[in-house]
């Protein structure tokens, strides 16, 4: 029995979404229009890029070259030598550059699922242009803030790779042999890979742009937010906030705009740059299809991510007041 209601399960709110789709045209292209938009100013510039090098880092042997110049100190924080460089890459390059470059990785035989799936909570990550640029100057008015912010994100990665030190088994991040391979023969892969995820990952944020846009245009998102604020007692901008970043990052810390850089708003923006939303989560099931790296650890860490860095923002922006700008 219970079989059979699973697919009538998920099939409702697919056909529900549909029904907004049919029923309100124009709020759906807007949604796509905003979307496309935030692809070609913040997504695009941000992030090819660091696919592409991200790739070629990984092409030309930099994990092991990080692994073996940083393994003692790596090793003081709980952290792999080979995860040094998705680490390093995912808190430069933003989501889901860690991913990928876990990803590349297990496909190059130089480490395994298992292990790869530990590290991706604390290797995939959002990117200092995000955090500092978007989230700090357009949304706050405050650089300052922003980098306050990215230094508490990057801060709660080491501290879930501190903590999860004692479940891995000694040996599980082998150090491998870097790989024989010229750059001329590496950059003309990496780029037509790189432009293969980037259409992928940009179709993911249109894909939840257009959905937040109808949620938002039914009344479905206002409703949940006030029951949200009555709830626990939030703002309504916060608990509106919140809902859309759960969904779609961008969203979510977008709904803050002009609001001031207060230890609350803080720590709810350092919650949705650390979880991620929704639409993150399928980039990153994108990034490492193929490679059998279990995705089940991801969603729990960045919901202990979110948490860590919520606790983290608040307690520094309680300590310190960020200029505005």
């Amino acid at each position: 029995m219970k079989a059979k209601l699973l697919p009538v399960l998920y099939l409702a709110p697919v056909l529900a979404v549909l029904g907004l789709l049919l029923s309100m045209p124009s709020e759906a292209s807007e949604g796509a229009r905003s979307g496309l938009a935030l692809c070609a100013g913040v997504v695009v510039p941000s992030l090819l890029p660091f696919l592409i090098l991200s790739g070629l880092a990984a092409a030309l042997g930099l994990p092991e070259l990080l692994s073996r110049a940083g393994a003692p100190l790596l090793a003081r924080l709980g952290i792999p030598p080979e995860a040094a460089a998705p680490l390093l890459l995912g808190l430069t390059g933003g989501y889901p550059v860690g991913a990928s470059a876990l990803a590349q990785l297990v496909r190059g035989g130089r480490m395994t699922p298992e292990t790869a799936g530990d590290a991706l909570p604390w290797c995939n990550n959002t990117g200092p242009g995000f955090i500092v640029g978007f989230t700090g100057a357009a949304v706050f008015g405050s650089v300052q803030a922003g980098m306050m912010l990215y230094l508490c994100h990057a801060a709660a990665a080491f501290a879930l790779a501190f903590c999860g030190r004692k479940r891995r088994k000694a040996g599980a991040f082998p150090l491998g042999n870097a790989p024989d391979r010229s750059l001329a023969e590496a950059l003309p892969a990496c780029i037509q890979t790189a432009a293969i995820s980037m259409l992928t990952i940009c179709a993911y944020v249109v894909f939840f742009s257009v959905l937040t846009a109808l949620l938002r245009s039914a009344g479905v998102l206002s409703a949940l937010a006030a029951g949200l604020s009555a709830r626990l007692g939030l703002e309504l901008r916060s608990a509106y906030a919140l809902l859309n970043g759960l969904l779609e990052l961008s969203g979510g810390i977008g709904a803050l705009r002009g609001a001031a850089p207060t230890p609350g708003n803080a720590a709810l923006a350092a919650f949705l740059l650390g979880f991620g939303g929704l639409s993150v989560h399928c980039q990153t099931l994108y990034a490492v299809s193929g490679t059998k790296i279990k995705c089940a650890r991801h969603f729990a860490g960045r919901i202990v991510h979110g948490l860590c860095s919520a606790l983290l923002a608040f307690g520094v922006f309680s300590l310190l007041t960020p200029p505005q700008i």
